[in-house]
């Protein structure tokens, strides 16, 4: 898990991104496509075509890191865009953050059963 300051927002940008993107192409697609700055310390969180790798985007105070994560099995769960709808950026708790990453539905968690009496 990569360790948020507290109060540090997080931004997943909807559509496909071009995964061969390094850190100065993110960031600029930050900018430009999201109109939010790179270096304000939020996190944004890009997706590719197939759904299997993501790749994290956040500025640290020092400099800017790339985290990136390869799902061996299964696709990582993305919101639907609409034809012709503009690039936007859907914002995600820490926790959503975490079952994203995990590849667990974020918007919807199934939690798992707890018993109702010990014995």
């Amino acid at each position: 898990m990569i360790p948020l300051p507290t109060g540090a927002r997080v931004f997943i940008a909807t559509g496909c991104t071009d995964m061969r993107k390094g850190f100065d192409g993110l960031a600029l697609a930050v900018q430009e496509r999201l109109k939010m700055d790179p270096h304000a310390g939020q996190v944004f969180i890009f997706r590719g075509r197939r759904g299997d790798l993501i790749k994290v985007l956040w500025h640290d105070g020092q400099g800017i890191c790339l985290f990136a994560k390869r799902l061996e099995r299964g696709r990582f769960i993305w919101p639907q865009t609409t034809a012709g709808a503009g690039d936007d950026a859907i914002r995600l708790t820490p926790a959503q953050m975490g079952y994203l990453l995990e590849g667990i539905d974020w918007r919807s968690p199934q939690y798992s059963w707890r018993p109702q009496a010990a014995g």
